[in-house]
Parts: C-alpha cells; sequence; structure tokens
C-alpha cells in the first residue's frame, strides 16, 4: 500500500476536466486582459473550429521544418526502438491472484492489463496471461481509450473500477471490472459522465464517490466537492450525499481510513482550502468532528496499531512540537474514541537537507524513502516493545531510490535503484532477506567516456542552488559544448538523477550535455525548499533556474548560443520565465505543455487551483507578484528572443494548450521566430501511445540539435 496524505492523494487522482477557458470569475480586473483585450482569446476553447485551424496551420510548418532534417528519422526510430523494447522491465503490482502489469509496445499502442506468477516473472520471459486489452475495447467501440488504472475492493481486489480517458484527458469515466472472469459486469456499477476524482470501494455492493455530480458539484477550481454512496442497483443521481466541502475550496471529498487488510476503521474527509492547505475531518457518529491537524498536513497510514500523521509544516500540539517534514505516531484505538486528544508520539524527524519522499505499508511494516542531500535512502519502520524502532534497508549507495510495489498482505517489497547513467535496476524481498537484484533494464546509450558530477550555482540571493552535469566523453571546458538544461521547481515536487534512456542516445551519445538543477519550489530539501519560493517569493525559483545557467557558462561548459533550456507544466513556466527575463543566455528553449499567460491562468484549465502556489490575478498585491513574471506579458517588442520551440496537447484538460497557443501566437505577431506543434491527443504528459512518444522526442532534440549543434555533416 503507497502512501500519501489524504489531500495530497485527492490531488493525485482525477478530478473534473475543463475543455475551454474555465468559467471560474469573468469579473474584469483592472491590468488582466479580458477578451476584448487578448485578440488570442479564442485559442483557449480547446476544440473550436478556429482554433483547431490555427493548431493545423502550426502543426504543418514546424513538421515541414523538422521531419525534413536527414536527422529526424533516426531519433524517432532509435527513440521507439526503446520505448517498445521487449527486455524493458515490466513493473508490477502485488494482488491476492497475481503480479499485475499495464504494457504497451509496437503490436498493443494502447496498452494491455495482464498478469503473471512471481515464479514466472522472476524468469527472463515471464508468461503473461491478458485480463483487459484496450487496443480491442478501443476498436470495438470506436473510442481513443487510454487506460487511467483501477481502484479494486481488498482484500480480494477481483471486483475493480476501470479509469479510461477519451484520447488521454484527466477526466475519465469509470466501469466495473470483474478480474475473475476477465470482463465488464454486465448491469454493474458505471460512472459514464466524464469526470475526474474517483470511487472507494466500501463493500461488494457500495461505492463512496467524489466526482463531478452536475450543475453545483464543482468547485471554482473544476473539482469535486461532494461525496456520495452509491448502492448497487438504484441511481447514482439518487445516491446519499454524506459530505460537502465549499465552492471556493480546491478540492474536498469524504475517504475510507482503511488498514492493509482491509478494514474500514473511519470515514474521513478533506477540504482542500488551498493547494498546499486541508482541513481534516472524522465522522462521529452523525457529525464530521474537524480534527485538530496542520493543516499543510494529514493522514498517512496505519502500521502496528497506530495511525500515522505526516506534517509539512511545525506542529505544537498537548506541549511538544514536531518539525516540519515529521511523522507523528498515535495509537489507532484511541484515536478513534478521541481523535483529538490522543497522545502523539514522534515516529521520525529529517536531519540536515534531508526530506521523506514516499511510503508504503506491506504486511507488518512501514517503509519510507528518504532524500540525504538528493540521494536515496530507504528506512524500515516498525513499534517494537512500546517504541518506534527504524532500520536502513540495504540498498546500494549514492543512487536513487524508490518503492516499485508493496503487498498488503505479505512482507514482500520492490525497490528501484537507477542513476543518471545506471539503467533501472528492481530489487525483491519478501521479508525475510535483504533484497536482491530480480531485474535490471537493458542500457539503451553507451555511457563509456560519459561523467556525472554535481556542482552548486549562487543564486540572487546567496543561496546556493545544486546542480548536476552529465559531461559526454571528450567534453572540453571552452564553451563549445551542446548543453541542453531542464528543471521543474515547483509544488514540492523533486527532480532527481534516474536513467536517461532516449535522452542519452538521442542527446548525450551524440556529444550532448544534460544539466539537471535542483531550484527552490521544488522538494529535494524538505518542505521549507519549497516554502520559501511559492506565492510572492516565486521569482527565487526563476533566479535560482538563471543561476545555474549563468554558472554554466561561467565554468567554461557552454555559451549562451550552445545552451537550451527545457520543462513541462510548471517546468514550462519555469522556460518561458527564464528565456523572457534572459533571452541572451539562452540558444533554444523547449516549452513543453506550459503555463504560460500568468494573469489569466485562473481562468484557462484548472488554474484556480494553483493559486496557493502563485498567488491570486484578481488581488491587486498578489497580481503585482505574478504580473513581474508572466511570460506572455513579458513577450514584446524589441527583444530579440531564442526562438522557442512550444508545444502542447489538444486533450490536456490540466494546464490547458491554450497557454502554449498564446505564446506562439505573440511571438508571431511581433514577427520572432518560433516554432509550435499540439499533439492532437495525448493528455498532459504528451503521446498516449509509444509512436506518439518518440515523435514527440525526435521533433525536440531535432530543435535542440538544429539550433545548438548546427546543420548535419554534408550541408
Amino acid at each position: 500500500m503507497k502512501l500519501v496524505s489524504t489531500f495530497a492523494l485527492a490531488l493525485a487522482m482525477s478530478i473534473a476536466s475543463t475543455t475551454g477557458a474555465q468559467a471560474a470569475d469573468e469579473t474584469p480586473v483592472p491590468g488582466v486582459p479580458g477578451p476584448e483585450q487578448d485578440p488570442y482569446i479564442f485559442l483557449e476553447e480547446a476544440r473550436s473550429p478556429e482554433a483547431l485551424d490555427w493548431v493545423a496551420k502550426e502543426n504543418a510548418r514546424t513538421l515541414a521544418a523538422f521531419e525534413a532534417d536527414p536527422r529526424y528519422a533516426q531519433l524517432k526510430a532509435e527513440a521507439l526502438a526503446i520505448f517498445d523494447s521487449n527486455d524493458r522491465i515490466p513493473f508490477v503490482s502485488f494482488r491476492p491472484d497475481g503480479l499485475y502489469n499495464f504494457w504497451q509496445d509496437k503490436a498493443n499502442p494502447k496498452g494491455v492489463l495482464r498478469r503473471t506468477t512471481l515464479e514466472s516473472y522472476r524468469t527472463d520471459k515471464p508468461e503473461w496471461e491478458v485480463v483487459l486489452d484496450i487496443d480491442a475495447l478501443a476498436k470495438a467501440e470506436g473510442k481513443e481509450w487510454v487506460y487511467q488504472g483501477s481502484t479494486c475492493l481488498p482484500p480480494a481486489m477481483n471486483k475493480c473500477m476501470i479509469a479510461l480517458s477519451d484520447g488521454g484527458e484527466d477526466a475519465t469515466i469509470m466501469r466495473e471490472f470483474d478480474m475473475t472472469t476477465k470482463s465488464f459486469v454486465e448491469g454493474g456499477f458505471v460512472l459514464d459522465a466524464k469526470s475526474q476524482g474517483g470511487i472507494q470501494w466500501i463493500d461488494e455492493d457500495t461505492l463512496l464517490v467524489g466526482r463531478g455530480f452536475g450543475e453545483g458539484t464543482l468547485t471554482e477550481s473544476a473539482y469535486p466537492f461532494t461525496s456520495r454512496v452509491w448502492k448497487r442497483g438504484t441511481p447514482v443521481a439518487e445516491a446519499e450525499e454524506i459530505f460537502r466541502g465549499e465552492p471556493t475550496d480546491v478540492w474536498a471529498g469524504a475517504t475510507l481510513l482503511r488498514d492493509n487488510k482491509g478494514t474500514i476503521h473511519a470515514r474521513t474527509a478533506f477540504r482542500g482550502i488551498s493547494f498546499h492547505e486541508s482541513l481534516n475531518y472524522v465522522e462521529k457518529g452523525s457529525e464530521w468532528v474537524l480534527l485538530d491537524l496542520p493543516k499543510k498536513g494529514g493522514l498517512y497510514g496505519i502500521v502496528d496499531g497506530h495511525i500515522l500523521i505526516s506534517t509539512d509544516e511545525d506542529w505544537t500540539v498537548d506541549g511538544q512540537t514536531f518539525p516540519a517534514d515529521s511523522l507523528v505516531a498515535v495509537e489507532l484505538e484511541a484515536w478513534k474514541a478521541d481523535p483529538n486528544g490522543a497522545k502523539k508520539t514522534l515516529v521520525w524527524a529529517p536531519g540536515p537537507r534531508q526530506t521523506k519522499q514516499g511510503g508504503a505499508i506491506t504486511g507488518s511494516s512501514l517503509f519510507v524513502t528518504l532524500l540525504d542531500n538528493v540521494v536515496g535512502k530507504v528506512l524500515q519502520f516498525n513499534f517494537e516493545n512500546g517504541q518506534w524502532v527504524s532500520k536502513p534497508v540495504a540498498l546500494p549507495d549514492n543512487a536513487t531510490l524508490g518503492i516499485a510495489a508493496s503487498s498488503d498482505e505479505t512482507d514482500q517489497i520492490m525497490y528501484t535503484v537507477s542513476g543518471f547513467l545506471e539503467p533501472t535496476t528492481l530489487y525483491y524481498t519478501d521479508g525475510t532477506a535483504p533484497p536482491t537484484v530480480l531485474k535490471t533494464s537493458p542500457a539503451y546509450f553507451d555511457p563509456a567516456g560519459a561523467t556525472v558530477e554535481q556542482h552548486e550555482a549562487t543564486s540572487k540571493d546567496g543561496t546556493k542552488i545544486p546542480y548536476f552535469i552529465v559531461k559526454p566523453k571528450g567534453m572540453k571546458a571552452d564553451g563549445s559544448t551542446a548543453t541542453l538544461l531542464t528543471g521543474y521547481g515547483g509544488f514540492q515536487v523533486p527532480r532527481l538523477p534516474a536513467y536517461l534512456g532516449s535522452t542519452g542516445k538521442l542527446w548525450v551519445e551524440k556529444g550532448g550535455a544534460y544539466v539537471l538543477a535542483n531550484m527552490r519550489g521544488g522538494g529535494e530539501f524538505g518542505p521549507m525548499w519549497h516554502q520559501t519560493a511559492i506565492r510572492e517569493n516565486k521569482q527565487r525559483t526563476w533566479d535560482d533556474f538563471i543561476a545555474v545557467a549563468e554558472d554554466l557558462v561561467k565554468r567554461g561548459f557552454t555559451k549562451p548560443e550552445h545552451l537550451g533550456i527545457q520543462g513541462g507544466s510548471q517546468g514550462g513556466l519555469l522556460v518561458g520565465t527564464a528565456f523572457t527575463q534572459r533571452p541572451d543566455l539562452f540558444g533554444a528553449a523547449i516549452v513543453q505543455i506550459p503555463l504560460f499567460d500568468m494573469l489569466r491562468y485562473h481562468l484557462i484549465g484548472r488554474g484556480a487551483s494553483w493559486i496557493g502556489e502563485y498567488g491570486d490575478p484578481r488581488i491587486p498585491e498578489q497580481r503585482a507578484w505574478i504580473e513581474g513574471y508572466s511570460p506572455y506579458q513579458k513577450i514584446v517588442p524589441g527583444v530579440e528572443y531564442p526562438e522557442p520551440f512550444l508545444w502542447a496537447s489538444t486533450a490536456d484538460d490540466r494546464t490547458h494548450p491554450a497557454h502554449a497557443r498564446k505564446g506562439a501566437a505573440k511571438l508571431k505577431a511581433l514577427g520572432q521566430p518560433y516554432y509550435y506543434f499540439e499533439d492532437t491527443t495525448g493528455g498532459h504528459s504528451g503521446g498516449v501511445d509509444n509512436d506518439q512518444r518518440a515523435k514527440l522526442q525526435a521533433l525536440q532534440f531535432i530543435y535542440l540539435m538544429k539550433r545548438l549543434m548546427g546543420a548535419p555533416s554534408g550541408q
């Protein structure tokens, strides 16, 4: 069982969709472009004929330029060979009836849900039993179905609700599926209205549903804020509503406090009052009782008869203070009797430059992955002889570690170990011995001679910002190396060393350097590394990124004409701020599925949900923070920009393609060179099948080569 806080779990699930401009609050605000001021407002309608005609013309121009490069076909073929590789690790989840895997390849572009046994999985060529063929389903129903996961009834896990999206949107439909018969249940539960949100099984005939139920059930951020108990055989419209948040919440809903044996101990609920803050409740009798928990924290899971609480801020309670990023335990039965009065005990607190990343509960233990100066560690926790004890799990040092799968019933657990140049290795243990290697991904590029170094840049305010550089063989410190700098820097999400795979093949192997920056705003060093660079201080993230770029030039690793930057979503905003604030510092900029028009972001897609990160453009003081960096407004006449490449997805109902579209349209109007491409299916993460993913990779690396390396030899 993977662990996250209640609200984080809610945010990780699919939420309500928007296909055009979000109608949250159209009240005119001085300084915020409205329809009468913005000539490209029509591009905020994702699928209007006018917008799609604009997209088609842009795609044709970009494809003509990039696909004509003699390197394009080779790059796409190399990327596709990696994505379709049959010897890549088939990652699995533990279920009582076997190990489950979702697999896409050339023969199954939309993918198959399949299962095998542990004994077979240990072999080089496991025997797989197909449970659900998404390609066959899509063909039979004439839909572009994308598998978005399943939610199953514990402990047997054979009754499931399958989530499917049309073309890669976050919004899904859900249908009941029987894993034993490998078929959808005739007359079973069906949620056929597209929505975000999800379900939990109360029992085999009852679901707890937190999705959009029509008018008046979505927040201003387009997330559900009501939950219902739905009985089999009754219309969902008549299901009993058991919890209701507020329309001004980011999201709200009820959930089940369930242990790893499947036992439900309580019904809880949350109101996400901002992206990073929530109010938590527990049902006592007929009332919902507000829990005395930090707003930046929540319930984390149940282990060894205790309920765990995680906090992202210092928490003073009952005469003691638990530092930010701690894990705190409360005896479960005492908590159920008196949730706000039960004694609280520290399980773990971070040391300097440490932060917890994730966790899992097996049959008898809690496992937590940590970052220690951006290096992975895993600790095993148990409650023994009246106290919490921990011990490190024996895994390789100086690597990025993760928990790939864990069993709720036994102590079986799998870990991933990887690095920039080291293919991912999968470790397994049944809990009776240290983990051992189970599978290793093949090497997809030649790392011979490549080296990894970690350096620090000094940001504008003096803060030291670490970054990694992967240097190709023979790299000289004369500024001549084509270098790709990337990062994220938002929402407490860390960017960690991981096997470069297609980037290694398409870029490093061909002489390019790769740089990963760890800016403030991310989660590499815990909650404060994030919280010190949000809202009025968001410019610190952009300053950190620019400082790393300047440091690369100062050290002679590259020069501006050979330095490219790349980032997606919040990372797309990062790249947008960088090339508009320092156009002289970069030779290329890939702006992927970005936020870009930050004065209207609260009206586009699910932007209103991110006000906790950036601020609210409707409030003059906060608008001033945002106006200082919003890339769309910073594109102005008389400045030479580094011919950016903006790309998005028509089906992205999260950030919405309008941001990238409008950025490209404004560049065009000013006579600035640029490229634009829009994937007409894939969702927020891009392509939904391997061919699309390979195409997107090839387009981006051709762009980088053209801008930073020049024409291919012989031209």
